[in-house]
């Protein structure tokens, strides 16, 4: 039997907050286990949360982005399960009455371009982290994280593939980056997907049993997730079993997904609205506001590259999927107004060294600058292309302007018509049947004999002017 895939994805987005959610505890990642803790978030008896305003600002600008319709009334709620690191023996999240809901995002897939509807974006505060070391005496609980802010997106089924549950994750990240409400570290956990998987026969409306897949912190875990659970699933249903309900860990290194634990029947968290928090009144104003502070968005931008620039789509879409990264390269073509020049080098050299050392372009140690400089060089013709090129490591490791590394190591390219004439000349004297080749018509040959002068001229010869001297001498010379 031919089955569909369908799925739907959870997202939770760690918010770029100073402190957290309810109380002024920090939120920086790696440092010392319960050294970022209060009895706020420690669920002390007898303490009270107090929202946090610039979350709720990243949330809205967040929503507004996806196309939601604003909340004006929302409102958080207590959800209530019991687990080690979770120390209120609740979780204050919202249900009801979520801040973003019916919103959209366009994804596209090769050629193809197809919406993804978001059912709704809502506030949350994060739980801790349980960790259980090989050899140690139990388990232990880090509540740093524990009450961090977090916003779950949370999709309508409507993805089909693990090529579209991608390009809708690297679409969501991509906003949420240029946004500047999440920084997208998925190994970190600031960015953690859950999809929601099922399989029924083509042309069935509905559903499948749902499988959740938890454990994933990159786009190609991701894929591979989800492409092991649909071969499992097919598998299952082919051989006349059925689907468990279930929750599923991906094991990257096996390269499968194993059982977490059961969900036969959905979770009763008991939600109802927390009684130490109000609801939360936005002003149609303030909303209005916030939407004025949206960024120029990553498709808007991409398209925008190809109108303004004339860059292709492949070089529009590498350029805008970082905000730093575009906006390095509008900072050097503000300098040296040639789009494509420009897109070829940051695209090549400059990415090839950040992505070696890990870096973005908001931290390369390389600023617009010091690259149109360089491209400056080679456009007034005192270094070639391939001495560009060759020079750009040092250029990145060690802070000297392109000029000063040029003039140490003696690059400057020579175009002086005297001193090219000679090397021409002895060019010319020691390969006379390639001389003679050229004059009896094969063209070609002019490339081998500018080799030559460029071996001599120990690669500092200007090609552009050797071709034309060249030219001019043996056309002479006929």
């Amino acid at each position: 039997m031919t089955y569909e895939v369908v799925i739907g994805l959870e997202v939770h987005a760690q918010l770029l907050t100073q402190s957290k959610m309810f109380c002024a505890c920090g939120t920086k990642f790696g440092l010392p286990a319960n050294s970022q803790t209060c009895p706020i978030c420690l669920g002390m008896p007898g303490t009270l949360p107090v929202i946090n305003k610039k979350a709720v600002e990243m949330a809205v600008r967040t929503g507004l982005a996806l196309q939601c319709r604003i909340g004006e009334q929302n409102r958080f709620a207590r959800k209530n399960y019991f687990y080690p690191d979770l120390p209120k023996g609740y979780q204050i999240s919202q249900y009801e009455a979520p801040i973003c809901e019916h919103g959209a995002v366009e994804v596209e897939v090769g050629p193809a371009k197809k919406p993804v509807r978001i059912r709704r974006a809502h506030l949350e505060e994060d739980a801790g982290k349980n960790i259980h070391e090989a050899g140690a005496n139990g388990s232990r609980v880090d509540l740093n994280r524990a009450g961090t802010p977090l916003l779950e997106i949370v999709t309508e089924p409507d993805m089909r593939s693990a090529d579209e549950v991608v390009a809708y994750l690297k679409m969501l990240r991509e906003i949420l980056m240029y946004l500047e409400v999440c920084d997208g570290n998925m190994e970190e956990g600031s960015l953690r997907c859950e999809p929601n998987l099922s399989l029924r026969p083509v042309g069935q409306k509905e559903f499948g049993t749902k499988v959740e897949l938890k454990n994933i912190n990159s786009f190609k875990f991701v894929k591979e997730a989800i492409e092991y659970e649909i071969k499992r699933q097919t598998k299952v249903l082919n051989e006349g079993g059925k689907i468990a309900q279930e929750t599923r860990l991906w094991d990257s290194d096996k390269g499968e997904t194993a059982t977490m634990r059961s969900k036969e029947e959905a979770h009763d968290y008991r939600y109802f609205p927390d009684p130490d928090l109000v609801p939360l009144s936005l002003a149609p104003e303030w909303i209005d506001d916030l939407r004025k502070t949206l960024p120029e968005l990553p498709a808007v931008r991409q398209r925008r590259f190809v109108g303004e620039y004339g860059l292709p789509e492949y070089d529009a879409g590498v350029l805008t999927g970082s905000k730093a990264l575009a906006d390095y390269f509008e900072a050097c073509v503000r300098l040296f107004p040639q789009p494509k020049t420009v897109s070829n080098w940051v695209m090549g050299e400059l990415l090839r060294e950040l992505n070696q050392a890990g870096l973005s372009a908001a931290a390369s140690p390389v600023g617009p600058e010091r690259l149109v400089s360089l491209l400056q060089l080679v456009e007034k013709g005192t270094i070639s292309l391939k001495v560009a090129r060759e020079i750009f490591p040092e250029l990145y490791a060690s802070g000297k302007a392109p000029e000063e590394i040029v003039k140490a190591k003696g690059l400057t390219q020579v175009s002086d018509e005297g001193s090219l004439g000679k090397i021409i000349d002895e060019v010319i004297a020691k390969n006379p049947t390639q001389v003679e080749q050229y004059r009896g018509g094969k063209e070609a040959v002019l490339g081998f004999l500018v080799g030559q002068v460029m071996k001599s001229s120990g690669g500092k010869a200007n090609p552009g002017k050797v071709n034309e001297l060249l030219k001019k001498k043996l056309g002479g010379l006929g």
